[in-house]
């Protein structure tokens, strides 16, 4: 089997509402993937059903061909997770909080500290949680996720709510591990982020996978979105659709100078998405 991770046909229900309704997909052994969608979409039930810590009401999932309902403690060294959730103890400092979890996996004190040199906090080590930044308790999150030296590793949400020169800092983390052959499952409802960093994508709206594929793919398949905009001399401006019809209209506007500047649109997964759903996503 070439894949890390597989899910089969998983629904979960909370309440009378529907999280995830029939979802599978496959990912590939050393690729980024991404899983889209508004916060409350099922993000995080999906990635507790596929590490073991939910039971699904229907359908199975596989890590590196374990099933997720049957993990036991040796196997969860096999994944790490990054979750906003996951508590860290804020009088302790970075390596006394991955010290408490390096004991539950029986790993030595020398990969601390090179999960904390992977994720440039060598010099936070002695630093109290409580005097860290946003985006330094990020990447103690992401240190203990690794220190296990995993093959897969989950990541949920891990930019939310961070500057952009921090979150490009953690993408430049992820595309690390992904160039050392890891498996990476991300969650995000950054479309420009997904778009940089993903392999293939799905798109999850309502419980129900909407799209699938790789970013590029996906975009192509939406060209009909494609637009000129164009802003006139008179300093209005004009929104035609990019085709042959449109070709009399650009020429004649061409032939009276009337067009100032002339751009065109492509689709991007954040207007896929409208279009399949009719929502916008907030970052």
């Amino acid at each position: 089997m070439n894949n890390s991770i597989n899910a089969q046909n998983i629904s979960k229900t909370f309440g009378e509402r529907k999280v995830l309704d029939d979802i599978s997909f496959e990912i590939s052994k050393g690729e980024i993937f991404g899983l889209l969608g508004p916060s409350g979409a099922g993000k995080t039930t999906l990635i507790k059903i596929l590490t073991g810590q939910l039971k699904p009401e229907s359908g199975c999932s596989f890590i590196n061909e374990i099933n997720s309902g049957e993990l036991k403690g040796k196997d969860y060294c096999g994944f790490g997770i990054m979750m906003d959730n996951f508590g860290l103890y804020e009088r302790l400092n970075c390596f006394e909080n991955l010290k408490v979890f390096a004991r539950l996996y029986g790993i030595k004190n020398e990969s601390i500290h090179q999960a904390l040199k992977e994720v440039g906090l060598s010099n936070a080590e002695k630093t109290a949680v409580s005097k860290l930044s946003k985006g330094m308790t990020n990447r103690l999150r992401l240190a203990r996720a690794i220190m296990t030296d995993p093959d897969i590793i989950f990541l949920d949400e891990p930019t939310s709510g961070l500057d952009p020169a921090t979150s490009v800092e953690i993408q430049n983390l992820i595309v690390d591990m992904k160039n050392e052959g890891k498996t990476i499952f991300l969650t995000t409802h950054n479309m420009a982020e997904a778009e940089k960093l993903c392999d293939h994508i799905a798109m999850l709206n309502e419980g129900k996978i909407v799209e699938y594929g790789a970013p590029q793919e996906i975009c192509r398949r939406y060209h009909h979105q494609k637009k000129l905009l164009i802003h006139l001399t008179d300093g209005s401006d004009m929104e035609i659709a990019h085709n042959t019809a449109s070709g009399d209209t650009v020429c004649d506007l061409l032939k009276n100078g009337k067009i100032e500047t002339i751009h065109s649109t492509e689709p991007n997964l954040e207007t896929v998405f409208m279009e399949l759903t009719g929502k916008e996503l907030a970052v």
